[in-house]
């Protein structure tokens, strides 16, 4: 399929990632950017799969800079970025296909997930192809002449509401947005990362959540529109942050902190600086 190219931003991904390609297939080109820098699965990546290039990013790119580095190798017409916990089935690339032909003009394609939330209900239950301002990262199948429009991801985001920015700009540029409920991938939620890592993983998404939450808000509707929604936030994880710590319950304790802090750091303007520690 020479117009695909699928993107996986992999970091400490090896329990996931394998069943995320072989759903792909093979006959899909697949660039995997390894944020954890980890030279034993790119030998494996690319000596068990023909079509997959893994390029090291030498440091923790994160999501957004990391899927800029992989479009920037992009030659083709689309590509799908995938998360590593993700599995397609059998006939999903080739629906891709099949609506982008439909609708030429789309910036971006996005199946659904049942283990998904979803504000509107009838996305679920209406198997019809419907135009939409938003649609969750797990899985988007990218107009790459439109994504270019847009100058792809902003890297001020390391992570989370980069897919969010990403559909409000093509919003702006009035590029088009689908989701399509008859196309439906499996995705775990929350785990692209090795088991052993949840807790430091949870206490850097609990960071980056606010601190992303804060950027976005004041990116798009001012300082102190975003001061006002990240407050009542910033009071219930501090509470939360002292109820734990007294009642002796450190890791918790710790997740809330570290909510706090990312809250601080975006209110200050600080970059999003903060990583996982292993």
């Amino acid at each position: 399929m020479n117009d695909l190219t699928a993107i996986i931003i992999s970091f400490h991904s090896d329990e996931k990632i394998f069943d995320c390609i072989n759903s792909i297939g093979k006959n899909i080109k697949i660039i995997v950017i390894e944020n954890s820098n980890d030279l034993v699965l790119k030998d494996k990546l690319e000596l068990n799969y023909q079509n997959v290039k893994c390029i090291l990013s030498k440091k923790n790119l994160g999501y957004a800079a990391g899927n800029n580095l992989a479009l920037s190798h992009v030659d083709t017409k689309y590509a799908l970025i995938i998360n590593p916990d993700v599995t397609l089935k059998n006939d999903t690339i080739d629906k891709f296909i099949l609506i982008s032909k439909d609708h030429p003009e789309f910036g971006i394609i996005a199946p659904i997930s049942k283990n998904e939330k979803y504000d509107n209900l009838d996305i679920l239950n209406d198997k019809k192809i419907k135009e939409v301002s938003n649609v969750k990262g797990f899985a988007m199948f990218v107009n790459m002449k439109e994504i270019k429009k847009i100058n792809y991801f902003d890297e001020n985001f390391f992570l989370y509401f980069e897919e969010i920015d990403l559909c409000k700009r093509f919003n702006s540029a009035k590029i088009k947005i689908f989701i399509d409920p008859s196309l439906e991938v499996h995705h775990v939620g929350g785990s692209s990362h090795n088991t052993s890592l949840n807790y430091q993983m949870e206490i850097s998404r609990n960071w980056h959540w606010m601190w992303s939450t804060f950027y976005y808000h004041k990116k798009h509707y001012g300082y102190f529109f975003a001061l006002i929604k990240i407050f009542p936030k910033f009071l219930g994880a501090l509470l939360k942050m002292i109820i734990n710590s007294i009642l002796f319950k450190k890791n918790k304790s710790l997740i809330y902190k570290h909510r706090v802090l990312g809250i601080i750091n975006s209110v200050l303007l600080n970059k999003s600086w903060y990583r996982p520690k292993f």
